[in-house]
């Protein structure tokens, strides 16, 4: 089952031309990209970045390189961008890792099945039918542990888990694409291809992918677009100087900084004494 392609045999079992599937994840990348520019024409984020940049340039105590801008870049890459390292809590960031990661890796794997065919029904090697099915559960095993035990105001205010919001389309949707692709497979190998179990679970499947992708106005999308480019930009703002018009921390420990904050304790230094949990004491339920 893992190591087969479920769109060949629907090809093969069902009146659904290769062609037909084809065009359908061509306008899924269309939806993508017309809803990620309206996005930008809604919110304004380009104007926002462009507008912000030029503001920073003006206060800039130096000028960056285009070397440097590149090594800015590539280091917002391999940071924030392949490993989440933005994230504190450690929970968060390996939830987000696995949801990530997985779906790039069933995408990638859909798109390579369905234009495989219909050579060989787009048999092919069996390791792609195998990421495609470990990418969706890599998909459900990130969701949903970001959807039952780590989603914001869930316990701290009370929200059930099943309190479903805007705010919460794309992860519902791209946790029922992931779901019932998984569904879909399983029923397609044990009920059969033609199956009314399997065909609900594919019609079901279909349904997730289009709101996950047709949605992106109202979604949360295109915040994977847009997270990398503040990214970078802030880090071009600490090597210029001009920190988004924050002011420059100063090392608490330098005679320097006693000197001109005389009322800072000596224990805010680089090693302060253990003070206690704080508020990390116990979890925040009292809603």
């Amino acid at each position: 089952m893992f190591t087969s392609n479920p769109f060949a045999a629907l090809s093969a079992n069902l009146p659904l031309d290769p062609g037909v599937m084809q065009a359908f994840v061509i306008l899924m990348v269309l939806l993508v990209i017309g809803g990620t520019l309206l996005d930008v024409v809604h919110k304004k984020s380009a104007k926002y970045f462009f507008e912000k940049g030029q503001s920073l340039k003006k206060i800039a105590k130096r000028e960056v390189g285009g070397g440097e801008k590149l090594g800015l870049a590539v280091s917002t890459l391999t940071s924030e961008v392949l490993t989440s390292s933005e994230f504190a809590n450690p929970e968060r960031r390996v939830s987000h890792l696995f949801t990530m990661y997985g779906f790039v890796f069933f995408v990638v794997t859909t798109a390579i099945m369905i234009f495989g065919l219909p050579a060989g029904e787009g048999a092919g090697p069996g390791l792609v039918p195998l990421l495609w099915h470990l990418g969706a559960l890599s998909v459900c095993i990130g969701g949903y542990w970001f959807w039952f035990k780590i989603r914001a105001d869930v316990r701290t205010e009370g929200h059930k888990w099943h309190d479903v919001h805007q705010s919460d389309l794309f992860i519902v949707s791209l946790l029922l694409m992931a779901t019932f692709a998984l569904i879909w497979s399983v029923l397609q190998s044990s009920t059969g291809v033609t199956s009314v179990l399997s065909i609900i679970a594919f019609i079901i499947f279909i349904v997730a992918t289009t709101t996950l992708f047709s949605t992106i106005l109202w979604s949360k999308f295109a915040h994977m677009f847009f997270k990398p480019a503040a990214a970078f930009q802030k880090k071009v703002a600490v090597a210029d100087g001009s920190r988004d018009k924050l002011p420059e921390i100063p090392e608490l420990s330098s005679a320097e900084c006693k000197q001109r904050y005389p009322d800072i304790p000596e224990y805010m230094g680089d090693n302060p004494p253990y003070m206690g949990l704080g508020i990390k004491r116990e979890a925040p339920n009292h809603y």
